[in-house]
């Protein structure tokens, strides 16, 4: 018995859907603890500090602040390895396959933005506009995947490049507009390993070590620096070697190394440290607040009709064509998958505001928007599947 659930176990672990399934049950746990008389362990052991300090180095934070700022670093490792491998040598390695996502992944990211924007016109909350911009790859991807053969596989890729671009462009805004103060030297020291990193690559260096170990300085240098300390994890991923044959490279080996503890339980922490939201009044009350409707707003309307328009107007202008085998009912079901904002959501809220109940509230509305975008975009994709079936 115990042989035959070891083995179910490891076929769970194994399965494309593992990742959001355990993602999904870290913030219910997460929500119910926070709801519960246990609420004041966790948010004490989220905010005890450790680490080591000194006069010339400070690495003791909170451990909520390792979570978003160290840990967090390895979730866009991870990202900066995909964006780098689908521009080499995936959906993004050519003009003609790489346009309609990037064009779609834009139009998702500036409209979602602008309804923010416009909704909270002179308002506290004006500045969390570059929350309903991001997508959720790992739950994205583990609804569409939950669809299984009532979807075209091309719409996965196509769900999957878009989610890579998406995230490139929330990475962009994080560090142009969601980081503190700039000090230049610690700037520049990063710039220098990088740069260096960067001759490795040229040189032709394949060992991962040689680029890890001077990633952590880059790591500590950039999070000293404003910038957030998160883009250290792409810059070190843009400079891993990589080929675009079929050979395993030093960045694949790494991209496959990293998948799984990123899966599993990087991003189940990130889950379960910041949906620490222990739910009362106020907060719901602010769903109906210009802040959480600019939320909820933006990730299901701004970022399915965004995707749709763009992808009408390149496909009419003769741009780009739809993936093999879609419709534009899976265009729109897309759309409302890439409005599951969630794990970069979260993270852009926790950098936009410095009021706590704010931040609270764009959790929540996060949560909320991406639950009814998710849950919208699987009916209509499970929908037009059984539409497109009887018209065969």
């Amino acid at each position: 018995m115990n042989l035959i659930n070891l083995t179910v176990f490891k076929q769970f672990l194994k399965s494309s859907t593992a990742g959001g399934i355990i993602l999904f049950s870290c913030v219910i746990i997460s929500l119910l603890v926070a709801n519960s008389p246990l609420a004041g362990y966790l948010s004490g052991f989220l905010n005890h500090q450790i680490g080591y300090e000194s006069e010339a180095i400070q690495l003791r934070y909170p451990i909520l602040l390792w979570i978003n700022d160290g840990l967090m670093a390895i979730f866009f490792l991870l990202v900066g390895l995909e964006i780098k491998r689908e521009l080499v040598e995936g959906e993004l390695s050519s003009p003609k396959k790489a346009l309609l996502p990037i064009l779609a992944a834009i139009g998702g990211a500036i409209l979602p933005a602008a309804i923010y924007a416009v909704i909270n016109q002179g308002t506290d909350s004006h500045h969390g506009w570059g929350i309903p911009m991001a997508t959720d790859i790992a739950f994205a991807l583990a609804v569409i995947t939950m669809l299984g053969n009532k979807v075209p596989a091309s719409l996965k890729i196509f769900l999957a490049a878009l989610a890579i671009v998406d995230d490139l462009l929330a990475i962009l805004v994080i560090a142009i507009f969601y980081s503190g103060d700039l000090h230049f030297t610690y700037l520049m020291y990063a710039l220098g390993i990088f740069l260096a990193l960067l001759a490795l690559n040229k040189l032709g260096v394949k060992n991962i070590w040689a680029y890890l170990i001077p990633g952590v300085f880059i790591w500590y240098f950039i999070h000293h620096s404003g910038i957030h300390a998160t883009i250290a994890g792409v810059l070190v991923a843009m400079t891993l070697p990589t080929t675009p044959d079929a050979k395993e490279s030093p960045l694949e080996k790494l991209e496959h190394a990293l998948t799984r503890p990123v899966n599993f339980l990087i991003i189940p922490l990130f889950a379960l440290a910041n949906t620490n939201i222990t739910i009362h009044q106020d907060m719901i009350a602010g769903l109906t607040s210009t802040l959480g409707i600019g939320i909820i707003a933006g990730l299901i309307v701004g970022k399915s009709l965004g995707i749709l328009t763009t992808c009408f107007i390149s496909t009419k202008l003769k741009i780009s064509t739809l993936p093999e085998g879609a419709n534009w009912s899976h265009i729109v079901g897309v759309g409302l998958l890439a409005g599951i904002g969630f794990t970069m959501s979260i993270f852009i809220s926790i950098l936009s505001f410095d009021n706590e109940l704010m931040i609270e509230e764009a959790k929540f509305a996060v949560l909320i928007g991406s639950l009814l975008s998710g849950l919208m975009g699987y009916i209509l994709l499970s929908t037009a599947s059984k539409k497109q079936k009887i018209n065969n």
